[in-house]
């Protein structure tokens, strides 16, 4: 188990604190890889997809289970394996995945990004979550669009809010921002602030032009 200490509530620094928490100070745990039994129905999916994919040890980097939810963290050359076997194995059988999610943790090393994806088993009354986990420095993911096809607006979603690129996606664009938007507004390195938003009829002063919190 590690800890570290985190301060302010995005991790931006240099640019007007809008939110209200620069002044958060928190301590992050790392508690690794949880232990045997897990609890519930996880130790079943864990042992059925063990079973299902004899590469199962190393395909898995660690097994979580926190806050009464299973996170499998899978390496990124195994996600679409392990994802397409969690689909189709009957004993398995999550048919739903509910989008994939971005977050950016710019303290860990070659590991700054990461993607978080919902999986529902209508079948089996079930929910569990697959985490991986890359570099910004080479921040692609395969696609899972053929596998599910609702995850093609939440790919380019994620793509456009954190700039993860998912190679094989059939027409990854951004999906909010403008095309020539620069950068990726959810990302804790983006600047808080100071950008004005136009609509139609209508200007929007940039947050720091609006508020500010002592």
């Amino acid at each position: 188990m590690s800890d570290s200490t985190q301060k302010g509530s995005f991790g931006v620094s240099g640019t007007g604190d809008t939110s209200g928490f620069g002044g958060l100070v928190r301590t992050a745990i790392d508690s690794g890889s949880t232990e045997r039994p897990y609890g519930g129905y996880f130790d079943s999916v864990a042992d059925d997809l063990e079973r299902a994919y004899p590469e199962f040890s190393d395909a898995i980097e660690r097994v979580v289970v926190d806050r009464g939810e299973l996170t499998l963290h899978v390496k990124r050359e195994r996600l679409v394996d392990v994802a397409r076997i969690l689909r189709d194995t009957e004993s398995l059988r999550f048919e739903v995945c509910l989008g994939v999610n971005g977050v950016h943790y710019p303290d860990q090393a070659g590991r700054e990004l990461h993607a978080v994806y919902p999986l529902l088993s209508m079948t089996h009354n079930r929910r569990i979550r697959l985490e991986v986990s890359i570099p910004d420095s080479d921040p692609h993911l395969p696609s899972l669009v053929e596998l599910w096809a609702g995850n093609n607006w939440h790919e380019r979603e994620t793509f456009d809010m954190f700039g993860i690129i998912f190679d094989g996606h059939p027409g990854l664009t951004r999906i909010l921002m403008p095309d020539d938007w620069p950068g990726h507004p959810q990302r804790k390195d983006y600047p808080l602030g100071g950008i004005a938003i136009e609509y139609k009829g209508a200007t929007v002063p940039a947050p720091s032009e609006r508020r500010s919190y002592k």
